[in-house]
């Protein structure tokens, strides 16, 4: 009996440290960002690939895009906003251009078959940087 009494009094207090136990894990803190337009100007299709909201920094790519082309997005603070452009078969020329917070930074073209351009900025590494 007296085993019993004991095993139903540790089961008890892990049932009320269960409950009593009110300390509540931390949120996730959101990441700061800052607004990045990424803008590709000329005629046919090109794939491209772009830094987004990734924490990761993984690049998004789309294929076959049709020209021109403009798309804003949140990059994370201390990531390097970058557009990669790549002309399909039919070539012809393209350029890529990047603006931070509405400040133009960079812009390069591409031309002819499968030509390439890269459009890279930088970012503050804190919110409270330009």
């Amino acid at each position: 009996m007296a085993i019993a009494a004991v095993a139903l009094l540790a089961c008890g207090g892990l049932i009320g440290y269960g409950f009593l136990n009110t300390d509540e894990k931390p949120k996730p803190r959101a990441v700061p960002t800052a607004e990045v337009t990424y803008e590709v100007t000329g005629q046919g299709t090109a794939e491209l690939s772009y830094l987004a909201r990734s924490e990761s920094g993984k690049a998004t790519v789309e294929k076959r895009v049709a020209l021109p082309w403009k798309k804003t997005v949140q990059v994370p603070l201390g990531k390097a906003p970058t557009i990669g452009l790549v002309l399909d078969e039919k070539g012809g020329q393209a350029s890529c251009s990047l603006a931070i917070r509405g400040k133009h930074v960079q812009l390069a073209t591409a031309s002819g078959s499968y030509g390439r351009a890269t459009c890279t900025g930088q970012l503050p590494t804190d919110e409270g940087g330009e």
